[in-house]
């Protein structure tokens, strides 16, 4: 289990981290079969995300680790820019997730078992407020993951309540 700020994975580009590590342990080493990013509601990660400038520089380690969501982040304005904050931060919330199983494409172990079906990479949100869990699965074969321009496509989804 890796915990941090956003539930956030950087991509592998963005060089060693803690994150990286363990991603590595895990895949490599424990050959786990699954990959769940989970995110949840009223995320103070996603909202420091959200409410950072976009022309400045990161100027804490809070703002230099949550900078990693910068792509969800402007998915999110260009998606919802219709909407109050709070439902744009809901919205960064789950796109966050949706980037973090991409930006794990970005690591060629990883890739690699996806890609011979030994390693399935999953996302999940909590909402505190309706006490519910949504979980998906990421169509790896649907994919197309690339620094400028990516994009996703689930293909199991299931909602508890």
């Amino acid at each position: 289990m890796i915990r941090n700020i956003a539930n956030l994975v950087p991509m592998m580009k963005n060089g060693p981290s803690e994150c990286n590590a363990a991603l590595q342990f895990a895949v490599t080493t424990l050959q786990v079969e699954n990959i769940l990013v989970i995110g949840h509601s009223s995320c103070a990660g996603i909202e420091a995300l959200m409410k950072m400038q976009e022309d400045t520089e990161p100027r804490n380690y809070i703002h230099n680790w949550v900078a990693n969501g910068k792509v969800a982040k402007s998915k999110t304005k260009a998606a919802t820019s219709h909407l109050c904050f709070d439902q744009q931060c809901r919205f960064c919330e789950k796109e966050s997730i949706n980037q973090s199983l991409l930006n794990l494409l970005s690591y060629p172990w990883i890739k690699d078992r996806v890609r011979k079906d030994l390693l399935s990479i999953h996302g999940g949100y909590y909402d505190f407020s309706k006490c519910s869990f949504e979980k998906w699965t990421l169509d790896f074969k649907e994919c197309n993951v690339n620094e400028e321009r990516s994009s996703y496509v689930v293909k199991e989804k299931e909602f508890w309540c």
